[in-house]
């Protein structure tokens, strides 16, 4: 299966293949490629909906995570005992929330969407920024892989989280 995008939004006109492509090539950089990643595109609604459910915060934001391995310690590979268990999870991209930022800061965005994804699969492979020390370790990895990013497409892709703060 690989990389699914569904988009459930309407508000912003989106390239469901390029964004599958800039994952794909987020998975190729942390070697999880034989993993699936569902990709799910939706509206400030919807994230905000899913927001207060799970995280009992009432406004929309850029991205949230549900990981197939809840328990995954960062930098730890999941170990799948059969092929159904070859899922990282899914990413729910608050796609106008992520274009209201764009439009901020001057960001291209399915270059932010490919930053916000890669952000959402640290969370798939166990990462956290609840403390300062899960912070760092998470930063580091997101600068880790976009900079091998950057190496391999030739973009000039920078994390949010130094923009955006800690509460993503």
């Amino acid at each position: 299966m690989g990389v699914v995008v569904r988009n459930l939004q309407k508000v912003v006109p989106l390239r469901r293949a390029r964004l599958r492509k800039d994952v794909d090539t987020l998975r190729h950089i942390l070697g999880i490629q034989k993993f699936d990643v569902g990709i799910i595109c939706v509206d400030n609604k919807r994230i905000q909906q899913i927001n207060n459910i799970y995280r009992k915060k009432n406004v929309p934001t850029d991205v949230l995570s549900f990981p197939f391995y809840e328990d995954l310690r960062p930098g730890k590979m999941p170990c799948p005992l059969h092929r159904d268990e070859l899922n990282l999870g899914d990413i729910f991209l608050g796609v106008e929330f992520v274009m209201k930022q764009c439009k901020e800061e001057s960001i291209e965005l399915h270059g932010a969407l490919t930053i916000v994804a890669a952000h959402g699969i640290c969370h798939l492979l166990g990462y956290r920024h609840e403390t300062e020390d899960e912070w760092t370790e998470m930063s580091q990895r997101e600068n880790y892989i976009l900079s091998e990013y950057n190496r391999l497409t030739g973009r000039h892709l920078e994390p949010l989280m130094k923009r955006c703060g800690r509460d993503r």
